[in-house]
Formats: structure tokens, sequence, C-alpha cells
């Protein structure tokens, strides 16, 4: 019988969640275009400011962890909380959370990774330095 993820030590998910990196796929655009459209049936449309694909999938000319990075920013009226909840009754696992943060995983399974895999950053609006980093790397390929 397998351990559920929540009993594993930090090794024992080390070991089942490998780091790795491998070309680009081109099919992580698309994955993160479904995955948004699933977000945005699943959290009130009148909280969310922006959903954008970040992280090393979204930059066509690196090697990434084949780790689809979801950034979902928030008004900051919004319950972040109870949107976490929903998040959780709908397949992701939150990983952790402070006032302003809130981060969660999809596709992690008893066995390792799912086909599909997740992480998703909700955060409030202006919270997403990450935007930055990626239109960066994209305009200047040599850094990248």
């Amino acid at each position: 019988m397998c351990k559920k993820l929540s009993e594993m030590s930090l090794e024992e998910l080390w070991t089942l969640f490998p780091i790795f990196l491998t070309k680009h796929n081109p099919s992580w655009k698309r994955l993160y275009s479904e995955e948004a459209i699933g977000i945005k049936q699943i959290l009130p449309s009148n909280d969310i400011k922006r959903i954008s694909h970040i992280g090393s999938t979204s930059i066509e000319i690196i090697w990434a962890k084949p780790i689809v990075d979801i950034l979902v920013e928030v008004y900051r009226d919004a319950e972040i909380l109870d949107m976490k909840e929903l998040l959780v009754e709908n397949g992701y696992i939150s990983m952790s959370e402070d006032k302003d943060r809130i981060s969660l995983n999809k596709g992690y399974t008893e066995k390792g990774f799912a086909e599909k895999v997740y992480h998703l950053h909700l955060r409030y609006e202006g919270d997403n330095d990450e935007l930055y980093f990626r239109d960066y790397l994209q305009s200047y390929p040599n850094t990248a």
C-alpha cells in the first residue's frame, strides 16, 4: 500500500519527484491554456485580475522542468483563502501559504508525477515579478 504524500518524508518526496530539465515542449503552451480555462471555471471571475504562464516552460528557448507554472493574480479585495479552498476542492494540493501568497500543485501522485503537472501561484495583483523575468529572458535569448 502506498503512503499518502502528506505522510512522506522530504527525502521520499525528493526521490518520488526528482528535478530534471528537458528540451522545450510546444505542448506546454496548450497545457497552460487548458488549465487556465479550468481555473476560470473554478474561481469567481470577478476576483481574477489576470492569469499568466510563467516559469521555465513559458520560455521557448531554454530547457525546463516539465512543470507548467501558472500565476493567478487576484484583486486586493478577493478572499484569497476561500479561493485556495476552491482550488483544493478541485484537485490542487496546497503546498505553502502566507497572508498574500499561496502555492498549490496539481499532478503529484503517490506514484510520482502525473502526465500533466502544474504549480499554481495565487497572489494579489501586482505581485508578479516572474512576468518581468519571463519577458526579459524572451527578449534577450543570449541571456536566457
